[in-house]
């Protein structure tokens, strides 16, 4: 089986445990980008999280395709009837929840609260400013889908002593209302589905203390990016730490880009060491799985 992994920009799949492992039963060939022509031989491909979409007429110029193994946990770039029709298999090789982007949600927190960067730029400047800043402790921590991201913060949370309340899939729109204005920092670990698009809309946002922070680790459809700028712009709320955004890579000159209360990371959420190694292990579970061939769980 030829098998083609799309996307390592980080230079990071060779080295790993798994590719190694599937290297002993397959050829394998690492693109950092591909162009379609150079696909066409392959039987199978790892898909790199997101980077790639899928559409209907890049697997039209892919005859020999057999299997996708699709690394993270959304397909929403992958044109699955297209998929289907040509009987490629789109399978799941999520490799686990992102220790990552529960990791960074903090960060982005602790950036905020602390004034980091703005304090890291003065220093560079020559100036020496010590500014009263707010601490974790004893905060109120908002999190908004309590799935295995949004429980890690949860955790991390309460190991700062942070009060720690959440609105999972099963809450009403009361209890997340009421989330939005007691928390001091609202912390986005949903999945975006019709159900959660625009979720913390305008509305919602104008439920928050004027003194709490938004972080967004999930995604940017999630939160109307719009009545999000407005609020940060007026202050009415403090401020925001944002990894994700409706549009990557995000415009030079964006709004969000000219505000001072706004700590910004270009999805930096998954892409670590951690997160390559599993995804790789997982993708090659999934190939040499069907290499046996064994069933795979599939996006549907």
């Amino acid at each position: 089986m030829r098998v083609a992994i799309l996307d390592d920009v980080h230079d990071a799949y060779g080295a790993t445990a798994g590719v190694r492992r599937l290297r002993e039963r397959a050829e394998v060939t690492i693109f950092r980008k591909a162009i379609p022509l150079e696909l066409r031989g392959f039987d199978a491909l790892i898909a790199n999280r997101e980077r790639t979409r899928f559409t209907r007429e890049l697997l039209e110029q892919l005859p020999h395709l057999r299997i996708i193994a699709q690394t993270g946990n959304h397909a929403y770039h992958i044109d699955l009837d297209a998929a289907a029709e040509r009987g490629v298999i789109v399978a799941r090789a999520t490799g686990g929840f992102s220790y990552g982007a529960a990791e960074l949600t903090i960060a982005l927190a602790m950036a905020l609260m602390r004034q980091i960067p703005a304090a890291d730029a003065a220093m560079r400047r020559g100036e020496w400013r010590t500014p009263t800043t707010r601490v974790l402790h004893g905060k109120t921590l908002g999190i908004v889908g309590l799935g295995h991201v949004g429980g890690h913060v949860a955790t991390l949370g309460h190991a700062f002593g942070m009060n720690v309340l959440s609105a999972g899939r099963g809450s009403d729109a009361r209890e997340l209302d009421e989330l939005m204005r007691l928390s001091d920092i609202v912390s986005i670990h949903a999945t975006l589905s019709p159900q959660t698009r625009g979720l913390i809309d305008a509305r919602r946002i104008g439920l928050m203390k004027r003194g709490a922070y938004l972080i967004n680790t999930a995604r940017a459809a999630i939160v109307d990016t719009a009545a999000l700028v407005a609020a940060l712009q007026t202050q009415r709320i403090a401020g925001a730490g944002l990894d994700v955004f409706d549009e990557e890579p995000l415009p030079a000159g964006h709004p969000l880009t000219r505000l001072a209360n706004v700590v910004l990371t270009p999805h930096l959420g998954w892409p670590t060491d951690e997160a390559y190694e599993r995804f790789a292990e997982a993708a090659s579970e999934v190939l040499l799985a069907y290499l046996d061939g064994k069933e795979v769980a599939r996006f549907q």
